[in-house]
């Protein structure tokens, strides 16, 4: 499966008409399976709660999460989850969602595309993707229409 975990944030930018930050990630996505974790989809919801967003832009919101394959909890997630944690350098902390989110991109063998780089950087075995596109000749590259 040629899949890619979107982070929150990327899943934000790809989801906003219209915005800037998106078009850096577009070639990244274009012919993969994206997956979201099920972290993603409760900070999603919490900031449309927070947002106290209109029955027409939740509805959008569960139309693209419908699209997309929501990687689930489960024990094999919590085990990895654990190793993960034990095994950042000494003095490092990840934050709490963001350490989940890259435990499903470890459990399931797929790369994070994330626009918050530094926040995953510590993290030993996940597969960050570059936020910039990839270049000509490389995987994942597409070549603009």
């Amino acid at each position: 499966m040629d899949a890619i975990l979107l982070d929150t944030d990327a899943f934000s930018y790809l989801m906003r008409r219209g915005d800037s930050r998106a078009e850096a990630l577009r070639p990244h996505v274009a012919g993969k399976t994206v997956a979201v974790s099920f972290i993603t989809v409760g900070e999603l919801y919490f900031g449309a709660e927070k947002g106290k967003w209109a029955a027409a832009r939740l509805a959008d919101l569960e139309a693209r999460l419908k699209a997309v394959v929501v990687v689930p909890f489960d024990l094999d997630l919590c085990r990895v989850y654990a190793r993960t944690r034990a095994a950042l350098p000494p003095g490092r902390t990840v934050a709490p969602n963001d350490l989940w989110i890259a435990a499903c991109a470890i459990r399931h063998c797929i790369p994070l595309l994330t626009n918050n780089r530094r926040h995953f950087e510590p993290i030993p075995g996940l597969q960050l993707l570059p936020s910039e596109p990839p270049a000509p000749g490389l995987p994942g590259h597409v070549p603009p229409s």
